[in-house]
């Protein structure tokens, strides 16, 4: 029996109302998951979002240490030479950060690929995908946008996914916490796997297609 190359889902309104149905192909919406190249994914972005601004003084970087502190004999103490030293409370650290540090770490293409397919394929599976025919917002209302995402019932995290942002969509979603809106150039398997459910739109998931494929 051949395998199907697309998979049919509904395709909603921003009111909720089924409009008709769109197909999803299914080398990108209906793949083995595979949750390795998943999480090697989510380590590279979350590694990537670092800012390494951590930082430490090192001895030339502290301040005092001009002066010897005392006489080399006759005191019964260990030799110092300044207060600088690194055993000494208020010295330089040894070997700490230096605000130059890389973490940052990369996965090839075909593995990247393979993982946002995978975060896809689980959002299908799940039945966490909504498709819109077309989101839009006519004005810069936070409550118009929450009320879209009621209707087509996204409830809890939800990540949104749309060709483009225009204005009216990025003031009205911007304070609505539990909602993230982003490109489909943007999409990352993070966001999907951090979300309960994906709204999107057909041309985003045309987009999303065409980029996979």
């Amino acid at each position: 029996m051949a395998e199907k190359k697309t998979l049919s889902v509904k395709v909603l309104n921003m009111a909720g109302e089924e409009v008709g149905s769109a197909k999803l192909k299914t080398s990108v919406f209906g793949v083995e998951v595979n949750e390795q190249v998943m999480f090697d994914a989510v380590v590279v972005d979350q590694a990537n979002r670092r800012q390494a601004t951590a930082k430490t003084k090192k001895r030339a970087e502290v301040s005092g240490g001009g002066k010897k502190p005392f006489r080399q004999k006759g005191t019964g103490r260990a030799r110092a030479g300044s207060t600088r030293s690194p055993i000494w409370v208020g010295g330089g650290t040894v070997w700490g950060p230096d605000g130059r540090q890389n973490y940052k770490l990369s996965q090839n293409k075909k593995e990247h690929q393979l993982a946002l397919k995978s975060a896809l394929t689980l959002k299908v599976q799940g039945e966490e995908l909504r498709v819109i025919d077309k989101i839009a917002c006519e004005g810069k209302k936070t409550k118009d946008f929450v009320t879209f995402l009621g209707a087509v019932k996204a409830e809890g995290k939800v990540l949104v996914v749309v060709e483009e942002i225009d204005e009216n969509i990025c003031y009205s979603s911007r304070n609505v916490q539990w909602a993230r809106t982003v490109t489909w150039d943007n999409l990352s398997v993070t966001d999907l796997l951090n979300v309960d459910v994906l709204v999107a739109s057909q041309d985003a998931l045309k987009k999303i297609e065409e980029a996979l494929e």
